[in-house]
This record gives structure tokens, sequence and C-alpha cells, in this order.
């Protein structure tokens, strides 16, 4: 029996239930992990809680698509992973009403799987792909943006916000982090920010701006998304993108073009979706994360470590807004 995350209902972390089930065996194209650590994305929250891209379609529902264990056995017309072989799973490449990897052992597509180098450990294997895969994937295969840009995060204690300030320092741009408090706005300094505007305390439009001697920020990537993308959109320069990889508000976005007087202004939405289901894209992604892995460059900001059987305390802490990068969920046996 496998202890696998599920939930019964829509509704707030206490919906979260661990349930005793056979993981059966791995169909044509998959595979059955042995799940050692689990990444936990806010995507998570969304889907069980009603609120997520995608609606939930049966009851009851499995959740996650990030994760780090061992191949436990291998279905057919699957080539290239055998039993024993350390592997990631990578998110975007399937959906939470098909598969979820909140468990001990789990069938995912074999296509999901990348193979965990030699020295990776499994917190590091489970934690790493989510992060920058968005985050490359939005500032450099979407937006092009170049050494001597200048890179506008919002959320940026996420971890995905994170991986955006690291992002942008390996190819020479510069990050302007965006926080709500004080609290963790030395910790994003550390983390290579440029410069640090508290949202709470300060006006970031009039911020950014002075930062940049009145011209704007090449590129605004906001996680937040709601009416505060009119402000944003006054720290864009012309010609500029305000792209919006998240919509943590929940609230009507509007498009702020009319109403700042129809400034040269490209907005977008993106998800890690367009790298994963992109060969060439993923490739390109992966080689790129791997190089910064291997240079130092990189690495995950795991805020705290939670066992699977606290789950329910781990969406909690996502919740409450306090993190500074990666939850992510143990599995011991």
């Amino acid at each position: 029996m496998s202890k696998t995350v599920r939930f019964h209902e829509i509704g707030g972390a206490e919906v979260l239930r661990l349930d005793d089930l056979q993981p059966g065996e791995p169909g044509p194209g998959e595979v059955r992990i042995r799940v050692e650590a689990v990444g936990v994305n806010r995507a998570e929250i969304l889907f069980r809680s009603g609120r997520y891209i995608e609606p939930v379609k049966h009851l009851p529902a499995t959740l996650g698509t990030e994760a780090a264990g061992v191949v436990e056995a291998v279905g057919p017309e699957v080539a290239g992973f055998a039993v024993g072989q350390a592997v990631s799973v990578l998110p975007g490449f399937f959906s939470q009403n098909d598969y979820g990897v909140y468990a001990e052992r789990a069938i995912v597509p074999a296509s999901a799987l990348l193979s965990r180098p030699d020295g990776m450990d499994v917190v590091t294997g489970a934690a790493v792909w989510m992060p920058y895969l968005t985050a490359y994937g939005a500032m450099v295969e979407v937006a092009g943006m170049r050494a001597g840009d200048v890179a506008v995060i919002t959320a940026a204690s996420s971890s995905v916000g994170l991986a955006a300030i690291h992002t942008a320092g390996r190819v020479g741009a510069t990050p302007i982090a965006v926080t709500r408090t004080r609290a963790k706005r030395q910790r994003l300094i550390e983390e290579g920010a440029a410069e640090v505007v508290v949202s709470e305390e300060e006006d970031v439009a009039g911020r950014v701006l002075e930062l940049t001697a009145g011209r704007g920020a090449e590129y605004v990537f906001d996680a937040v998304a709601g009416p505060g993308v009119t402000e944003l959109a006054r720290v864009v320069a012309p010609g500029g993108t305000l792209l919006l990889w998240g919509a943590q508000s929940g609230r009507p976005t509007p498009y702020p073009g009319f109403d700042l007087g129809m400034p040269a202004l490209n907005m977008r939405t993106y998800t890690v979706l367009e790298i994963t289901r992109d060969p060439g894209r993923l490739r390109r992604a992966v080689a790129f994360v791997t190089s910064g892995l291997r240079a130092g460059a990189f690495r995950p900001v795991v805020d705290r470590l939670f066992p699977l059987e606290e789950v329910v305390e781990a969406h909690r802490h996502m919740e409450s807004g306090t993190q500074i990068g990666k939850i992510v969920l143990t599995v011991h046996r």
C-alpha cells in the first residue's frame, strides 16, 4: 500500500487526507516511482481550493507535479529509464486530474522524467525545476531578456521569484525585487537583487522610475495580477513587456494600456507549459538550468521541509505568505 494525499471535497488545507492505496502497475508510456521528496507549488493550493486555471474534474483528487525519487517499475513502450534509476519528475507534463505525486509511490508519464545526476540530492531534485524552468522560460525564451536590461520581479521571495533573481543575474540583467514587507528585504539582497522595493512602505512605480532615472524597466514579471497591474505598467519602458506568470491576487486583471494613454506596452500571460510542451525549448531550458547548477549560480532556496504526513501544515505555511523560497514534502519509510 502507498500513503497518497487526496482531497474528497474542494476547500482549504483541512480537506487533505492521507489515504492508503494500491499504487498499481504502470501502463504504456508510464513508470512507477518510489517518491522521496515533493516540491510544493501554489498551483496545488489553487487546484484543491477550486481556483486553478484547470478545474477539478473528479473527486477524490490527487495533487502534485514535481518530485524526486527512484524508478520502481517500467511500463510498456518506455525507453531510457530502468528500475533503480534516480529521477526527477518535471512539472508541466501532466494534469493533476490524471496523476499526482503527493504519495509514497506514484505512477507518472515517462515523458515527465529527467534522470537525476550523481550528487544531486532528493530535495534539490524535487525543488529546483519548477522555479528555474518557469523563470528561464519567461525571461529568456519568451521575453528575450539580455545583459543590461532591467527586470522588476514581484512576489520576489517565492521560489520562482528567487529563481528569477538568479536568472537575471546569470544573463547580466539587473533584477529589482518587489516584496510586501521589510522583513524579507535583506534576504533578497543576499540572493542577488540589485534593489528591493517594499510595497507596503513605498510607491512601487515611483521608486522603480527613480532607480532607472525615469526610463523604466524593460521587463516586469508579475505573479500577483489584479488591479495592481496598472501601477506596474507605469514602470514599463517604451516597447517593454509586462508579463504575468501568476494570479495570486485572485481579482480581475484589467488591461492598463488605455488608462495610461496608450503607451507602447506589451502585456502577456505565461505558464511553464510553454516550455515543457516544446521539445526544443525544454532542451535549452534544461541545459541552461543544469549549467547554472554546475556553476553554483543556481540552487533551490528551501524554506522548510515537512514530512508527507504534515501536508496540511505545509499548505497552511504556504498560504501564510511568510516563507522565503520552496516548501518541500519529504517521504520517510
